[in-house]
């Protein structure tokens, strides 16, 4: 049996549905480095990646497949206002490539970053134990450039490990997700709290 709604019922039922919909995305998108000020250990980016750090990664498409794996040998340098990341990809089918990131500190929380592949200018924030990173990356698909998003999350770990989760986006749309493992050589992190000076 068909039952006729009355078409203000369907207006109303249409708003809540869109409501829901808007409060559901707005909360998966409501974490702030902000929320992990208090958290440990504590993260300095131009302590933790100075010197030589290694990755290991894996990039997932959008339905979970995994697509590429690869490591990543990190060097970084600072200059008391400037983190160089000097980063070096492996693939495991035999593919390299190199990114080299300049971030350059704005203040006790806030970066901004720059690299040959990166359109514009990277943004990220620093907040106890956490760091989001958001990007436009321009990437060679099939002999054509595509201009997706990154918003990165990095988590710094007991021992020195950091868990790094990206989410990669165009217009709107998911792509995929990158998961990436990083470590210092040795398996502890000497003093993150005070970066040293690079040497010159």
């Amino acid at each position: 049996m068909h039952v006729q709604i009355p078409a203000t019922t369907r207006l109303l039922k249409a708003l809540a549905g869109f409501l829901a919909l808007t409060l559901l995305l707005t909360g998966c998108n409501s974490m702030k480095p902000e929320d992990f000020e208090n958290k440990e250990p504590r993260l300095v980016l131009e302590a933790y990646f100075l010197g030589e750090t290694r990755a290991w990664g894996i990039f997932e498409d959008r339905f979970g497949n995994l697509r590429r794996q690869f490591v990543v040998d990190v060097e970084g340098s600072w200059d008391g206002e400037t983190l160089v990341l000097d980063e070096r990809f492996r693939y495991a089918d035999g593919e390299t490539d190199r990114r080299v990131w300049r971030l350059r500190k704005i203040d006790e929380h806030r970066w901004e970053g720059t690299a040959d592949d990166v359109q514009g200018t990277g943004v990220a924030e620093v907040y106890g134990n956490a760091l989001n990173l958001r990007y436009t990356l321009a990437l060679d698909v099939g002999g054509r450039t595509w201009n997706v998003n990154f918003d990165d999350w990095m988590y710094l770990m007991d021992d020195g490990v950091i868990i790094n989760r990206a989410r990669v986006s165009k217009l709107g749309i998911e792509l995929g997700q990158a998961t990436i493992f990083f470590k210092k050589p040795d398996s502890s992190v000497a003093d993150t709290e005070r970066p040293q000076e690079a040497a010159q």
